[in-house]
């Protein structure tokens, strides 16, 4: 096989990584969940043509950075709720200092049937962190870069929003995992439900990150922290892949980690990572078998030494197949602790949260409800 061709490969597979953290470009992190819920509505008022004995109505949670004009998406969104027979929705919009949990307890306050992140990935995880633990579903309208946790559900995902909308309203409730990250953690679990990931404006630093796609150190994250705002803001889309490039042999660091309290082999990996979702942009999948409800997570460390072990990963990835080797180790668990020499960056969902020698990730099955196409 020519170095061309290894190339080549190698790049695929570079775009693959690139791309599931470039879907992961947040509106701003999650924030504390909440340990209580109201019950849960009538099943038949969820169907289509079901009765209700009262108006349904939900509420929207929008990130208005990602619109032009939010007042004409309100009056959209409002028609067509109309028109699936829903009254107008609760709008709310997201801040700089709020990207969406505190809106969604608000949500839940006033009683809605349902709550809908409108934004990208760091929003539906935000508003996620609210309301996992509850009874109340998530109906996501896709309106980010990647929207990975939608498309591994198989929400529509485009310009228009109806028909996404139309999922929120009338499909089928689907339960999913939440996983967990906690930086330098103490010998001990954390066993409250403060977790967030973002700094609190007051109070102790936060402990817990929740995720609802992947969380990573190495690669991953050394794209997405060295791409400034300005240059995203000039080329788009391309400045991730341009950083992508100029990372891809970023130093390898020695991992010690554990998955379910059995220690392995150490490895040395450019990038590491925990996964609650198996496929990546354009249907690429990282981990075949991976699921977002089976109360699993899929670790996976990326090791090449050379472009060859890129390509040999490629060729692996690109081709569906599930055997493993020394450039890359795909895993299962639920409780996975990793340690490397000294400080790396770290994201969780496509945001840097910071750097961190130790990380311990776990994952809380199926505490999530969110609406999937069906009946």
């Amino acid at each position: 096989m020519s170095d061309w061709t290894l190339l080549a490969l190698a790049i695929a597979l570079s775009l693959a990584l690139i791309g599931v953290v470039v879907g992961l470009v947040l509106a701003g992190p999650g924030a504390a969940r909440a340990t209580r819920g109201r019950r849960r509505p009538e099943r038949s008022s969820f169907r289509k043509g079901g009765k209700s004995a009262r108006e349904r109505r939900a509420a929207i949670i929008i990130n208005p950075t990602k619109f032009d004009d939010v007042a004409l998406v309100r009056a959209e969104l409002t028609a067509a709720s109309t028109r699936l027979g829903w009254v107008e929705p609760l709008f709310i919009e997201t801040t700089a200092q709020d990207p969406g949990t505190g809106q969604a307890r608000l949500a839940l306050e006033e009683g809605v049937d349902l709550v809908c992140p409108l934004g990208g990935d760091g929003t539906t995880r935000a508003v996620a962190v609210a309301l996992a633990g509850t009874r109340t579903p998530m109906g996501l309208l896709p309106k980010g870069t990647g929207n990975l946790l939608a498309r591994n559900l198989d929400i529509p995902v485009g310009a228009d929003l109806v028909p996404a909308l139309q999922v929120a309203y009338s499909g089928r409730n689907k339960a999913v995992d939440v996983a967990w990250l906690e930086l330098d953690p103490a010998e001990e679990p954390a066993t409250d439900d403060s977790g967030q990931a973002e700094e609190p404006v007051e109070g102790p630093p936060v402990q817990r990150h929740p995720f609802l796609v992947m969380a990573g150190m190495g690669f991953d994250a050394e794209i997405m922290g060295g791409t400034s705002e300005e240059f995203k803001a000039r080329v788009g889309w391309s400045a991730y892949f341009v950083t992508g490039f100029r990372k891809l042999f970023v130093k390898r660091f020695r991992v010690r980690w554990s998955i379910d309290g059995r220690v392995q082999e150490p490895v040395l990996a450019r990038t590491i990572l925990i996964c609650n979702c198996g496929t990546l942009q354009g249907g690429i999948q990282l981990v075949p078998s991976g699921r977002v409800d089976d109360g699993q997570l899929d670790g996976v460390v990326i090791a090449p030494k050379t472009l060859i072990g890129w390509g040999s990963i490629a060729l692996r990835v690109l081709g569906r197949s599930e055997r493993d080797g020394n450039e890359m180790i795909r895993t299962t668990g639920t409780l996975y602790t990793v340690e490397v020499d000294e400080p790396h960056p770290v994201q969780v969902d496509g945001d840097v949260i910071g750097e961190a020698s130790r990380l311990r990730v776990s994952v809380d099955p199926q505490a999530l409800i969110v609406r999937v196409a069906g009946a």
